[in-house]
């Protein structure tokens, strides 16, 4: 498999970035014994070549916290930069959302945010019920716009209460068991 891993990190003044980096570094070193890797950081790019990494690759693995219920800033531009028109999508809009380009490639979504997970799908919690694919909606329906299927059978992994109440161990068990599960 050809995966192209993105780390989406942005420099933040309240978090130094340590389990992302932890995060990223991991999904490297565990996917690069079976397959064709390649790496991208949000902070330090060139728009041509990630193009290219985007059209190479078969799966594309994204790595961000969250911050303020979204992706970070600098991986919203980073789309609005490399999402090329005529490359990426076109306007074919017979069936809105259906005329990306980069159909066949699938992309898995690692999150890490402050909230704990029991808010999730909690009627009376802070989301509303919302599930964290409600939440993370926009990401994903970037993703799908522009033709990239969620990778099944897990595309999303997320890691909680990162600050307040973190527990190292059981994320990187969490990473290797998405891991196994999706990728191998």
């Amino acid at each position: 498999m050809k995966i192209l891993i993105i780390n989406g990190y942005e420099k933040h003044v309240d978090s130094n970035g340590q389990l992302n980096a932890t995060l990223f570094s991991r999904y490297i070193e565990q996917l690069k014994n079976n397959n064709d890797i390649k790496i991208s950081n949000i902070e330090d790019y060139q728009r041509t070549d990630e193009i290219n990494k985007w059209l190479w690759a078969d799966t594309v693995l994204i790595q961000f916290p969250i911050y303020w219920f979204n992706m970070p800033g600098k991986l919203k531009s980073y789309f609005d930069d490399i999402f090329a028109y005529g490359i990426f999508y076109g306007l074919d809009y017979s069936i809105y959302g259906q005329g990306g380009k980069l159909q066949g490639k699938r992309f898995a979504l690692s999150t890490t945010w402050n909230a704990p997970e029991n808010v999730f799908n909690v009627p009376d919690s802070f989301f509303s019920g919302k599930s964290l694919e409600d939440v993370l909606l926009p990401a994903i329906k970037t993703m799908e716009f522009v033709g990239i299927e969620p990778l099944q059978p897990q595309y999303l992994v997320s890691f909680h209460d990162v600050v307040h109440n973190p527990d190292i161990d059981k994320y990187l068990h969490d990473q290797q068991e998405f891991i196994e599960k999706s990728f191998k």
